[in-house]
């Protein structure tokens, strides 16, 4: 006996991303080829005739097995038509949901938009904060040096206080002295003044007595008593002997003490007068005149320039001092060499 084939269809389930209907729909598909096949099977045991004892047993299981699928297909079903009546007749809540989402992500946008505008808000902000800092780094910077430098001016000011406090309390000590010492040279000069006075009244006497001699009666002369007349000027001739003769200086200081100067010449005549009187002179030993030798030039005591250039042939070396010498040219000699000398003074006007 020839064994029989059945042919089961095989029945797929996609249900990711199907509607309710189209669900439904398949499994009518395979519902219906599942008739189809059995209807098939029937109809050919029908047109081969009789068979065996065994195959009506055979048949019988297949057919239980078939009616078990077949029930169980329509269990699917209809369980599937509830779950699909039961998703129409209570929608998901997927469709507020995606709103709500939506809506809070345009509000996360927009507070997502806001936070970056700000972030850029507060970069730039820190940009300006980071460079106002820097110069107030800098500016810091440049004030404690300054705080420094002036904490040390003030340090030297304080001390140059100090010391012109001392100094003016040394000043205020000194002051008082000179004060005191004012008061003594006040006190000094007008004892100074009486005896001054006193004694312009004895050199008042003294001229008297010096230009008018008290011999048989007052006779006034133009000059003193040994010194010689020319022209206006009186002269002395100071001939002492070596031990007693001086320099220039010690004789110009002689001359003054007797209110006279070494004697300048100012004319050919007086040249030959004061030549005649330099008595026993020759060489380098002679008669100190009121020429000598400053800033290479040959001047008078009274700071004149020497105004003939012929009187003097020796060139004005400096410290150097001209001598008349009898019968002879001045002649320029060290002025701390010892000589004798001639001063001069104003003849009086009778």
């Amino acid at each position: 006996m020839a064994e029989k084939e059945v042919h089961y269809a095989t029945v797929i389930f996609k249900t990711k991303n199907q509607s309710c209907p189209e669900a439904i729909e398949e499994v009518k598909t395979v519902y219906d080829e599942v008739k189809v096949s059995n209807e098939a099977a029937e109809t050919k045991e029908t047109n081969a005739g009789p068979v065996p004892d065994k195959e009506p047993k055979s048949r019988h299981r297949y057919l239980k097995v078939a009616c078990c699928f077949g029930s169980l297909c329509v269990i699917l079903l209809f369980g599937l038509i509830g779950l699909c009546v039961y998703f129409a007749l209570n929608p998901p809540s997927d469709v507020d949901e995606l709103h709500h989402l939506k809506a809070n992500q345009s509000a996360l946008q927009a507070e997502n938009h806001n936070l970056t505008n700000l972030n850029i808000k507060l970069r730039s902000d820190y940009k300006i904060l980071t460079i106002q800092f820097d110069n107030l780094t800098r500016t810091f910077t440049v004030s404690d040096s300054k705080i420094k430098n002036l904490t040390g001016e003030n340090q030297k000011l304080t001390m140059q206080k100090q010391e012109l406090e001392t100094q003016k309390e040394e000043l205020e000590t000194q002051i008082q002295k000179l004060e005191a010492e004012t008061r003594n040279l006040t006190d000094q000069m007008t004892n100074m003044e009486a005896i001054w006075n006193k004694q312009n009244i004895s050199r008042a006497q003294w001229s008297v007595d010096a230009y008018c001699p008290n011999k048989n009666g007052r006779t006034c002369s133009a000059c003193q008593k040994d010194w010689l007349l020319l022209e206006s000027s009186c002269y002395v001739i100071n001939n002492p002997y070596e031990p007693d003769q001086k320099t220039w200086e010690e004789a110009q200081a002689g001359c003054k003490s007797k209110t006279s100067d070494l004697v300048s010449v100012e004319n050919e005549t007086e040249k030959k007068f004061i030549s005649d009187k330099s008595w026993s002179s020759s060489d380098t030993k002679g008669y100190w005149i009121g020429l000598r030798a400053e800033n290479n030039k040959w001047k008078w005591v009274d700071g004149s320039d020497l105004a003939n250039n012929g009187w003097m042939q020796e060139p004005p070396n400096d410290g150097c001092c001209a001598i008349s010498v009898q019968n002879q040219d001045w002649k320029s000699v060290k002025c701390s060499s010892k000589q004798k000398w001639i001063c001069e003074m104003k003849a009086l006007s009778i």
